[in-house]
């Protein structure tokens, strides 16, 4: 049996061999263990991802699925097209008939017409608008006023038979006399006691006339317009702005019988004055005094 001596040198490079290699191989398990996690990380990504993909698909599966059962729920709609033919007769239709409709309205409104209002007992007789209604308690014999323009109206005035001596319109003395006579009379009617109150008047005519009775009426046309301040109270001038409150156009008829003086006035707004000029007329030219029998 033979016997092998080592010397110490050989021990220390020895001992330190194993050293080396177990660092080695600390290493290498170091590795392998990060290896094993990290494919342990890259396995649970995957299932992860496999997972959202597979609830993805499983959530659009159910999408469609509602989806289509929304659609076979609703009533199908079905296209359909209109021949042009028809669209234009009904479209010429409706033009057609809004034409008429047109044409209808402006005959209605120029038949209205007059209608003739006599009075036996008072003894005096005019026309007036057909669609005039009359308002009872007005300061006036008879009153009629327009439905939609409330300024427009008509109203008769006569002077009491006991405390009247007229025999003729000729006792009022000239047209242009009794036209400021009537002014006076529509200045006093219309005065305000409001402050800042203003009213401006003039005569635009007077005339008289021979109906087929054979009388004579007198025709009287005034206009008047009202301002009022805007700040009546203000302490200057300047602050106190007159503005317009309204403009009016009044024609009366003056007519003598039964020992009375009969007045046909009528009221219209100055810009309305123009458009129904030719039917104020008509109406003024209707008036006729008549002999009371007793």
């Amino acid at each position: 049996m033979s016997t092998t001596i080592y010397s110490l040198s050989s021990v220390s490079s020895f001992s330190l061999r194993p050293r080396s290699t177990c660092s080695n191989l600390k290493f290498t398990c170091a590795i392998a263990v990060e290896a094993g996690a990290a494919s342990a990380r890259s396995l649970q990504a995957g299932r992860y991802i496999k997972a959202v993909c597979f609830s993805s698909s499983v959530e659009s599966t159910e999408t469609q699925q509602e989806e289509e059962q929304i659609q076979d729920s609703q009533p199908e709609i079905k296209a359909f097209a209109v021949p042009r033919r028809q669209i234009m007769t009904a479209l010429l239709s409706s033009y057609v008939f809004a034409q008429v409709d047109s044409l209808d309205t402006a005959s209605a409104l120029q038949s209205v017409g007059l209608r003739e209002y006599i009075d036996t007992f008072d003894g005096y007789s005019f026309k007036y608008p057909k669609n005039w209604i009359q308002v009872r308690g007005a300061n006036a014999d008879i009153f009629f006023r327009d439905p939609f323009i409330l300024d427009e109206n008509l109203s008769l005035e006569l002077s009491s038979p006991s405390s009247s001596f007229y025999k003729s319109i000729e006792d009022l003395g000239p047209p242009e006399v009794a036209g400021k006579n009537v002014l006076k009379q529509y200045l006093t009617e219309f005065m305000s006691t409001r402050l800042g109150v203003r009213r401006e008047a003039s005569i635009l005519s007077t005339s008289s006339r021979i109906a087929d009775d054979g009388k004579m009426y007198y025709q009287v046309e005034v206009n008047i317009k009202s301002y009022a301040n805007n700040n009546e109270l203000a302490v200057m001038p300047q602050d106190r702005v007159a503005r317009l409150e309204w403009d009016r156009h009044y024609l009366s008829v003056l007519g003598v019988e039964n020992n009375q003086l009969y007045v046909l006035r009528l009221q219209v707004p100055e810009n309305v004055f123009a458009e129904e000029e030719k039917d104020l007329r008509q109406i003024l030219d209707s008036f006729r005094v008549n002999k009371v029998i007793v």
